[in-house]
């Protein structure tokens, strides 16, 4: 069976496991926790981090770009990375954007310090990158609310990587209850689209030890 080693809240394990639903690619989930530093986790990846991905044929990658650009050309049925030159750059560019610019603006300031600081035995969270995390989200949902005013999907007229990539940050966020959705309509249309869609419903079922989500993480009609 195919595996993907994964951490719940981990937003690139989250890209990873929406765009195999997405493709319908049956796979098995193991979780990882990667403050252990396991030999034989850092055997299949040396970096010691997740999602990393398990081939039945023997086949390792690691890193979510790499797995992602890896199953779109193994399992083409389904593309997310745009049919056009041009739509490939632009779902390259946001992908870039949310695992990037919005991962250490918002993911890092939040997710990080509130969540994976203690597991990685780093210290306590610290209150002034909690207070720019918040700052940095605002000016970050009224660009994932514009381009969704703009176009049928964020990156073009079909779903795409880019979707997937903003979701999964906004939906490991939204599980420690810090996204606020009165801030952008749009926004928030957008998320409940993503959201209704079959490859979501794992992870709205996932829960983590010692913390419950929102009552609204799992609605639909939030």
């Amino acid at each position: 069976m195919r595996i993907l080693y994964q951490l719940p809240l981990s937003p690139a394990s989250r890209k990873v496991r929406l765009v195999l639903g997405e493709k319908r690619i049956p796979f098995e989930l193991r979780a990882e926790r990667v403050w252990e530093r396991r030999e034989e986790f850092l055997a299949l990846n040396p970096a010691g981090t997740v999602p990393v991905l398990a081939e039945e044929n023997g086949l390792v990658l690691a890193d979510s770009y790499a797995i992602c650009e890896y199953l779109d050309e193994a399992y083409p049925e389904v593309q997310l990375l745009g049919r056009t030159l041009g739509e490939r750059a632009e779902v390259r560019r946001l992908v870039a954007w949310f695992d990037g610019k919005f991962a250490r603006e918002v993911t890092e300031n939040l997710l990080y310090e509130k969540q994976m600081k203690r597991l990685l035995g780093r210290g306590n969270p610290d209150a002034g990158a909690i207070r720019a995390g918040y700052a940095n989200l605002k000016p970050h949902l009224d660009y994932l609310g514009w381009l969704a005013e703009t176009r049928i999907w964020l990156a073009g007229n079909t779903l795409s990587l880019a979707d997937l990539a903003a979701a999964a940050h906004l939906s490991a966020l939204d599980y420690i209850g810090d996204i606020d959705w009165a801030l952008n309509d749009a926004a928030k249309d957008w998320y409940a689209r993503v959201k209704s869609r079959p490859a979501f419903r794992p992870l709205l079922a996932d829960r983590v030890s010692g913390s419950n989500p929102p009552p609204h993480y799992a609605d639909l009609d939030f």
